[in-house]
């Protein structure tokens, strides 16, 4: 069998980036920041094709836009808008197996929001959790609390005063949102410009503007360990205000001063135990 140095499949350390692949524009007036998002496990009712988009500029986000597909997406017509319960909180949001998960707006409430019964599912506050600008990464925008999803589930990347703005990770249950187990980091979340989770491994962005910029830590949860790292990561448009991995497809999604992008990500082999 022929020496292998990637991994389709398993689940090895970050190796690249790819260039980012430009999907559409967002409105630049109210699309400056956003996230958009793939549910890496759908839920019979919207399948894996599905794209969903939040424009978060503005005190009473609350609108979710629904594409049948990429294709749709890029035409930018959505085929379902709904209308969330309570107000959305910058652009940590994310998506997994058929609801959505956002912060509410200037707390550390963490909603699950249930796309078939457009209801909530479940309410919980992060512990000890900083919000509205108390922690934010260092772009701002409110960005204290940060969700996402990797091959090991979901995840609250945010900080604590016991934490004293260094990064707590939180992987959480997706029924109750209940704390199943955190990690205290020694990285700085205001030091950092945008953070996602790839099997169980934070990784953190250097800059936000700048055009050619890295990936420039890691902390494996499975070790406890954090380490410098040097990535290559282009922030073409330079404003990234949201970056965030989808397992299924392999891929980073991000939005990048009003341009909906994605990038192909490449892992190592994984390391025997």
């Amino acid at each position: 069998m022929p020496c292998n140095t990637t991994s389709s499949t398993g689940c090895g350390e970050l190796v690249s980036v790819g260039e980012p692949v430009l999907h559409r524009r967002a409105d630049p007036i109210v699309g400056k920041y956003g996230v958009w998002m793939q549910d890496p496990e759908a839920a019979a009712l919207y399948g894996p094709e599905m794209v969903w988009r939040i424009d978060t500029i503005g005190t009473e986000v609350r609108q979710l836009f629904g594409y049948e597909d990429m294709e749709q997406f890029s035409r930018g017509f959505p085929s379902k808008v709904l209308l969330l319960p309570e107000p959305v909180e910058s652009t940590g949001a994310t998506l997994y197996r058929g609801s959505l998960y956002y912060q509410r707006r200037r707390s550390r409430t963490i909603l699950c929001y249930d796309l078939a019964s457009e209801s909530l599912a479940a309410r919980r506050d992060l512990p000890h959790a900083g919000f509205h600008g108390q922690y934010p990464y260092s772009w701002g925008g409110y960005t204290d609390v940060d969700l996402g999803v990797d091959e090991k589930g979901l995840w609250a990347i945010y900080s604590t005063n016991k934490a004293k703005g260094n990064i707590v990770l939180s992987k959480l249950n997706p029924k109750t949102l209940e704390v199943m187990q955190s990690w205290e980091t020694a990285i700085r979340k205001n030091s950092v410009a945008n953070a996602f989770m790839i099997c169980g491994r934070l990784y953190t962005v250097a800059s936000y503007t700048s055009p050619n910029t890295t990936v420039n830590l890691a902390y494996n949860t499975a070790s406890g360990q954090d380490k410098a790292v040097a990535v290559p990561f282009r922030n073409k448009y330079r404003y990234n205000s949201m970056i965030d991995y989808n397992p299924a497809q392999r891929k980073l999604f991000a939005w990048d001063n009003s341009h909906i992008v994605s990038y192909d990500v490449r892992l190592g082999t994984p390391q025997a135990n």
